[in-house]
């Protein structure tokens, strides 16, 4: 996956934090830099909806899964993306959001979909929608939407080897932060950054084979071997017990993960310039390859496209 990326994209992070001199900007100069080199405030302000279709890989285990999709999207409240896997005999999967109502099929189970607290942005899933919604979004307009509105803040000047970056402090509801990187020649989007908690304990037990290389975003936890197949339920139980409490404690300490979003190949698109390849990465593993085919602004979506499943 790595070799359609130059490797002075993919270094792009490591060196930007070195310091510049002259006129620190603001975002809102920065903002509006990015927004005039995607097509301008006036073309960009147009667009009420966009339909995209395209390709994804991504890595699941040892695996590389290939998937196709189709994102519809109404702005600023309306959003859907529909996966198919062609190599397996499942059905397609929608996840997606209309106000702050959730989308997904197959449905979830009642917890995950629930009225439960996910401030500022609707219950606990649909936030997780949301943000990717940013995510996607903020390189192709370089702008906020009133469904997940977020703030931005200066925050560093940088130079990489494709030449100076501005970067941006990106803040929204529900506690979500991330850094957003525009290239200082073109203007363009070229990456985001965040961090989030370790979510996965890879146990490592004594005389068991290695399970191969951690998975991105994983951290190992050191466990002792388990009671011998003659032990009775209390060593077995007790031992369970122990493995809990080591998985929560290598989580409980383990550093944030950092996750990326790279923005490349940008072409024309009714007088917009949008981006055609994104690429994201964990703990600096890319995990993920999505190169569209086709985007079409404006286009008419049939408004069962944003409806719940029954």
């Amino acid at each position: 996956m790595r070799g359609h990326y130059p490797v002075v994209v993919a270094t792009l992070a490591a060196s930007l934090y070195s310091p510049l001199s002259g006129q620190t900007p603001d975002a809102a100069q920065v903002l509006t830099a990015a927004r005039e080199a995607l097509g301008g405030e006036k073309k960009l302000s147009a667009v009420r909806t966009f339909i995209a279709t395209g390709r994804t890989r991504q890595l699941r285990g040892n695996n590389l899964v290939p998937i196709e999709f189709e994102i519809d999207c109404e702005l600023p409240d309306k959003f859907v993306r529909k996966d198919e896997i062609p190599a397996q005999d499942t059905d397609p999967t929608t996840l997606g959001f209309n106000g702050d109502e959730l989308i997904q099929f197959p449905p979830p189970p009642p917890a995950q979909g629930g009225s439960g607290g996910g401030r500022g942005g609707g219950p606990p899933r649909v936030v997780g929608v949301k943000q990717d919604f940013v995510r996607l979004t903020l390189g192709m307009f370089a702008a906020s939407f009133s469904s997940y509105p977020v703030t931005f803040k200066y925050a560093a000047q940088g130079e990489a080897p494709e030449g100076k970056a501005d970067i941006l402090d990106v803040a929204g509801p529900a506690n979500f932060l991330a850094r957003f990187v525009v290239q200082r020649e073109t203007h363009l989007p070229v990456m985001l950054m965040w961090q989030l908690p370790a979510t996965n304990a890879v146990l490592r037990i004594p005389g068991q084979p290695a399970a191969g290389p951690l998975p991105p975003g994983a951290v190992a936890v050191d466990a002792p071997a388990p009671p011998a197949g003659t032990g009775s339920q209390a060593e077995r139980d007790q031992y369970a017990a122990t493995i809990a409490n080591l998985r929560r404690q290598a989580l409980s300490q383990a550093k944030p993960i950092e996750y990326r979003m790279y923005y490349g190949d940008f072409r024309d698109v009714d007088g917009l310039k949008l981006p055609f390849r994104i690429r994201r990465a964990v703990a600096g593993e890319t995990i993920e390859e999505t190169t569209f085919d086709r985007i079409r602004i404006n286009a008419k979506i049939d408004p069962r496209r944003f409806e719940a499943p029954k």
